[in-house]
Parts: structure tokens; sequence; C-alpha cells
């Protein structure tokens, strides 16, 4: 796994990838990209990186891997795949606030749901 320090943190938009995104087109790691796949663009963060998404509108939470670039839209620090966006409940929003943070090798890589 790709390394970034434990202490890292980033607040900020989160969009996901429209319809302008095909099935198969290639991501910056070189992999196809899938929409049902729990994966996301950022601008810096290692390619094949493990991150927490926490949506401070929904309180839903969902691990994604890095593996492309982006987003290069305004101030927006990650692009997440429908899948991540779907678990997140931010389908209708198009944007939301979440809370980024690396994910721990020890971790469980879980959604959760507000109760």
């Amino acid at each position: 796994m790709t390394h970034v320090p434990a202490h890292w943190r980033q607040q900020g938009l989160a969009s996901w990838y429209g319809t302008g995104r095909q099935l198969g087109h290639a991501t910056a790691s070189g992999e196809m990209f899938d929409p049902g796949a729990l994966t996301a663009a950022h601008r810096q963060l290692p390619l094949g990186s493990r991150i927490m998404v926490h949506s401070r509108r929904t309180g839903r939470s969902v691990v994604v891997r890095i593996n492309d670039r982006g987003p290069y839209h305004g101030a927006r620090i990650i692009d997440l795949s429908l899948e991540a966006a779907r678990q997140l409940g931010m389908l209708g929003m198009g944007t939301t606030l979440v809370d980024l943070r690396p994910m721990r090798d020890d971790e469980e890589e879980v959604a959760s749901v507000p109760r």
C-alpha cells in the first residue's frame, strides 16, 4: 500500500464522476474506470492510497482507493465513483462537504450509515 501520513486530513467539497466518464476509460493508474468500484480521483494523494471519505451532510462514510487524478473544477478536493457517491448518499446533490483521512492497514473497510 502507498503511504499517506497518519496525521494527514483534508476537508472540502467532494463531487462524483457524472455521465461524461465512460466505463472502461483509462484512469491515471492505468486501470479501466469502473463506476461500480469504490475509487476516486485526487490531485496529490499517491495512486493506490485508501482514503476514508465522511460526508458531513449525510453522516455516512466510505473507503475509496485513489486511482485517478482530479478533480479540476473549482475548489473540489475529490471526485468519487458512482458507487462511492451512492454509498455516501450524495447522488442527488452533485457535491457535498466531506472529511478525508487515510485508512490504516488494520482498519476494516465498511461503509457506515447514520442511525
